[in-house]
């Protein structure tokens, strides 16, 4: 095998642009996916039957059908109806989307977590059930499930190099484009996959901190 890193190392910068790329579409779909999961959540748990199948129907149809066709059907499908959306807008709603379903089921199971004690006693109290979930559950719920939350952010980064097949100039569109100028493929996939590999162990020491940090709190 003849690898020739050589003609790699003009491409760097370009490549690694494509970090904040990368970086800013992860964290703008983690925040729709939280935000959109955190309304999915309450939904399951409330009192009204008809919000709680269309959460439950919500997660089981995101959960169970693959990212890239949902990806697929936003970026190609959505554009028959007359609606011009972007790679990268595209992208972001098939992330965030599909992020808010496991996201919605990590903050029920912390809202399960917090002790019932305290909702009976804010109910005894009369505090109403919108401003007993802000104020009460729910901070105590993110504190619970934050090392979770931030597993998520680690798994979305590496699925995202999946919109480079749409054409989001991130980490992998960027070797793709050195790949068809160079036609050295192993070599630009070896320095992504290492960029790659860096950006998760850092996430991961970053989500061990802040556990660690949580639990001597605790």
């Amino acid at each position: 095998m003849n690898l020739d890193f050589s003609q790699i190392v003009p491409h760097i910068p370009f490549i690694l642009k494509g970090i904040g790329v990368t970086l800013q579409f992860v964290s703008v779909s983690l925040v729709l996916g939280l935000a959109l999961g955190t309304i999915l959540s309450i939904f399951k748990i409330g009192r009204f039957a008809f919000l709680r199948f269309l959460a439950d129907a919500y997660t089981s149809l995101f959960r169970g059908t693959p990212l890239i066709l949902q990806l697929m059907i936003l970026y190609y499908g959505v554009p028959q109806f007359g609606i011009d959306i972007s790679a990268y807008v595209a992208g972001v709603l098939a992330f965030g989307l599909n992020s808010a379903a496991y996201v919605s089921e990590i903050i029920r199971a912390g809202i399960r977590a917090v002790d019932k004690g305290q909702q009976e006693a804010a109910v005894a109290l009369g505090i109403p059930y919108r401003q007993m979930m802000t104020n009460i559950i729910l901070p105590q719920a993110f504190r619970n499930i934050l090392p979770a939350l931030f597993n998520e952010f680690i798994n979305l980064t590496k699925e995202s190099a999946i919109v480079s097949i749409i054409g989001v100039m991130d980490l992998m569109r960027r070797a793709q484009v050195v790949n068809a100028q160079i036609y050295r493929s192993f070599e630009s996939l070896l320095l992504v996959g290492l960029v790659y590999y860096i950006l998760v162990m850092l996430l991961t020491i970053i989500g061990r901190l802040i556990e660690r940090r949580l639990q001597r709190s605790d």
